[in-house]
């Protein structure tokens, strides 16, 4: 053999080795993360055995003899399947995201330090009931425990970042909740973006892009009888939004709830459904479980990674569900300063000192960067001192105001009938929800539990002067006072995020509601049989049918027909929308047409007044654009009609609606193909779960952590939701995060499913083993009784003391 050939071998060799060498390290990267959950496991601090039973979607179900022991091992167990998520969530609370993603998020985290959260999250904590704080720190245990052990065997998040995660605290568990009621709060997106509309159009033009509220008949509740500047948030609020976004952090759309009672029910006992609406991710925001203390407690649903309750399930008596109210709970002042000293503001004559924290914020690279929060009395200054001439704008959000969420979700693990729900919900304040109610005796109820602002002769909607007590709120409204129904003659309750009361109601809840579209189709199906069944409400959750289509379809359609010279394309693509039934499944090419012709509609309506830059920001940050454009396509007389940017033409009605039209079959039939018939909904309709680390690429291939693309059936506009940003179409960013439907006739009929899986690592069977079945709006069975449970075992854990 010459001597060239024996170092080709041996180069061949080498690399073989360094390919080979390579391969087995991100093998066992990516897979020592992934749990066992066979076995037995000795913790500390047990009072007696408790077993986990997981099934063939690894979910577990948990069985103790004691709350403790409980509660640790629900940390336990949580922290197997979602201790990156944990920690992620954990840290956005803090405003800690930069020590482990680097100097990119020093605003992020600049503004969730401002939040205050953790310093409500202490109060909470010290006003805590023992019980209740007892079972907190058993869940820390159970968190840290598996972290102590499993040092060596942490998810490849930790690895990849080079961080190992700090011990967990009860208090953290107490953060995530006031992270949900930031997310949840409306205002931030919507009162920023419409006050410097306002500035922009004038008032006759921003008066009809606000939400006609009065024209919103379809309530949940039917038988509860500007200041001169420009404000630039994008430093502190919205833009650091977007890179939580990124990041899988920011997860509320909307929810749909429904339940009726045993005379409409085909099993004479109450069926209840409810999905809420939230932002899509791997892994997803829920952590499905099962908790059971034989004789005291059996209570199933999903929780929030990080802190140990139902978050919206069912137990042995009463079922429960959650939309969002869409409340208007957060409101903007601007700031008088002291032209002498910067730290003062003035109220009532008088100048008060400001709160001045100076934030420490650490980066990954061991530096520290140094940023100061302002704050008055009603919270933190959310501009930034650019010029001596800036006027600061302070915040003020339900946030802040005292409440109990956790107290909320304990109590309704153990409620048996309303008035132990009642009790149990009147302290959920910061995260407003109209919370659906069933229970065993065949009553049904819906109560709106929301921290609404009491404010004195305005609407909340304008920036305000700060100068004086005039414009803060004076308090909440009681809970009694808030709305609610039980029993009513209807036979049912329902909610989607749509006006709460009508205008003459007792008390008013000011909103920022979704258009009444899912609501009014949720209840025809409702309505469209005496007695209502399973199938039923399995068909009602993966609807498709758009009341929207269905309004503003023939008014578009008339002035469709009006275009003298229609090409062959154009020919085609008005036919295929003169038989539309109005559907969105996935191969539906009308529906296509229409959501390209109404996005080019929309653009066309408003971007010349706007300008691209504030047109961008008003589609991406507020869903309202949707109230906006079907207010306007109402009133063929409206100014928007007109084309601004044509000095010398004016625009009609009528023109505008055709120009959409055949801009949108143009841009479909460059993308698609000149065959209209061809195009279909779910080629350009499409679902991809994305990592928190998944838009690195190289990640992505290597671990396998995005998944999809998958073709979406629906819209933003159907009961079965796969909503998409106006300002990235037709991508899919927010759904139904869970689906449940109760039989409490015979509660191991019920049904559930999730976008994703139980479990967190990529590398896991159970990292997304539900998305095929969500699609196919199918359900996994969702049993609480022992017997049907170790039945349908497939994993058994025992967790036992020392």
């Amino acid at each position: 053999m010459s001597l060239g050939r024996k170092i080709f071998i041996g180069i061949t060799v080498v690399i073989l080795v360094v390919v080979i060498g390579a391969g087995l390290f991100l093998r066992s990267l990516a897979t020592k993360g992934i749990p066992d959950y066979d076995g037995t496991v000795t913790l500390r601090n047990m009072t007696d055995e408790v077993i986990v039973y997981r099934d063939e979607y690894a979910i577990p179900h948990i069985y103790a003899k004691n709350e403790p022991d409980l509660y640790r091992a629900t940390g336990y167990c949580m922290a197997q399947d979602r201790l990156f998520q944990m920690d992620l969530i954990r840290r956005a609370t803090a405003g800690r995201l930069s020590e482990i993603f680097g100097a990119d998020m020093i605003n992020a985290d600049h503004m969730l330090r401002a939040l205050r959260i953790p310093d409500k999250s202490r109060l909470v904590l010290a006003e805590m009931d023992e019980k209740l704080l007892a079972s907190a720190q058993a869940f820390s245990d159970g968190v840290n425990q598996f972290i102590e052990t499993h040092v060596d065997k942490l998810p490849l998040e930790f690895s990849i970042l080079g961080y190992q995660p700090e011990m967990w605290l009860p208090e953290h568990s107490l953060d995530l909740v006031g992270y949900m009621a930031w997310d949840l709060t409306m205002p931030w997106s919507i009162e920023v973006v419409f006050h410097n509309i306002r500035k922009r159009v004038g008032e006759a033009k921003y008066q009809q892009l606000l939400p006609d509220l009065e024209a919103q008949s379809s309530v949940a509740y039917p038988e509860f009888s500007v200041i001169p500047v420009e404000l630039d948030f994008d430093d502190l609020l919205v833009a650091q939004t977007r890179s939580l976004e990124k990041l899988g952090l920011t997860v509320f759309r909307g929810s749909n709830n429904w339940v009726i009672n045993g005379e409409k029910s085909a099993t004479g006992i109450p069926l209840f459904a409810n999905d809420m609406h939230l932002g899509f991710g791997s892994p997803g925001i829920w952590y499905q479980m099962h908790q059971v203390i034989e004789g005291e407690l059996n209570v199933t649903g999903v929780a929030l990674p990080g802190q140990p309750f139902i978050v919206a399930g069912h137990n042995d008596q009463i079922a429960w569900g959650m939309t969002n109210v869409m409340v208007d709970d957060m409101d903007f002042y601007l700031e008088k300063i002291n032209p002498d000293n910067p730290n003062q503001y003035k109220f009532n004559g008088e100048w008060r000192d400001m709160e001045i924290r100076v934030e420490e914020i650490k980066l990954k690279d061991g530096t520290t960067v140094t940023r100061e929060n302002r704050f008055t009395h009603r919270g933190p200054i959310v501009t930034g001192f650019k010029s001596e001439t800036d006027e600061p704008i302070s915040m003020r959000w339900i946030g802040n105001e005292m409440s109990n969420e956790v107290r909320t979700l304990y109590l309704l693990s153990k409620a048996e009938n309303w008035e132990e729900f009642k009790d149990a919900v009147s302290t959920f304040i910061s995260v407003s929800q109209n919370i659906a109610y069933a229970d065993v005796n065949g009553n049904i109820g819906l109560y709106c539990c929301a921290g609404v602002p009491v404010r004195d002769g305005w609407n909340g909607v304008e920036l305000v002067s700060g100068e004086t007590d005039q414009y803060d709120w004076k308090g909440l409204v009681p809970f009694e006072n808030l709305p609610y129904v039980y029993n009513p003659p209807s036979g049912y309750v329902s909610s989607a995020n749509n006006k709460s009361v009508s205008d003459s109601a007792a008390t008013v809840i000011p909103q920022w509601p979704a258009l009444h579209y899912r609501i009014d189709r949720i209840r025809e199906m409702l309505n469209e049989k005496d007695i209502l069944t399973m199938d039923d409400f399995r068909r009602m959750h993966g609807d498709n049918k758009s009341k929207l289509v269905e309004e503003l379809k023939p008014l578009y359609l008339e002035n469709f027909e009006l275009i003298a010279d229609l090409s062959k394309i154009e020919e085609e693509a008005l036919l295929l929308i003169r038989d539309w039934d109005g559907t969105y499944p996935r191969n539906s090419s009308a529906a296509l047409i229409f959501e390209q012709f109404y996005n080019a509609l929309l653009h066309n309506v408003l971007a010349d007044e706007l300008g691209e830059e504030l047109f961008t920001k008003y589609i991406s940050t507020s869903y309202l654009s949707r109230f906006a454009l079907n207010d306007i396509s109402r009133d063929p007389t409206s100014r928007w009609w007109d084309d601004v940017s044509t000095n010398d033409v004016t625009e009609t009605f009528t023109d505008c609606i055709q120009t959409s039209f055949r801009e949108a079959v143009d841009q479909l039939s460059q993308q698609y193909g000149t065959i209209p018939s061809a195009w279909r909904w779910g080629v350009a309709h499409t679902l991809t779960l994305e990592h928190p680390m998944g838009g690195v690429k190289i990640l992505d291939r290597l671990f396998n952590l995005n998944r999809g693309p998958y073709e979406a059936k629906g819209s933003s506009h159907t009961v079965g939701p796969f909503a998409y940003s106006f300002a990235e179409p037709y991508k899919v960013n927010h759904g139904a995060s869970h689906r449940h439907i109760y039989d409490l006739s015979d509660w191991d009929k019920s049904m559930s499913v999730i976008p994703t899986g139980v479990c967190g690592v990529a590398a896991s069977p159970h990292y997304c083993d539900q998305t095929e079945l969500y699609l196919a709006n199918e359900y996994h069975s969702d049993y609480s009784s022992r017997s049907l449970v170790e039945q349908n075992a497939r994993y058994t854990l025992i967790l036992t003391g020392n």
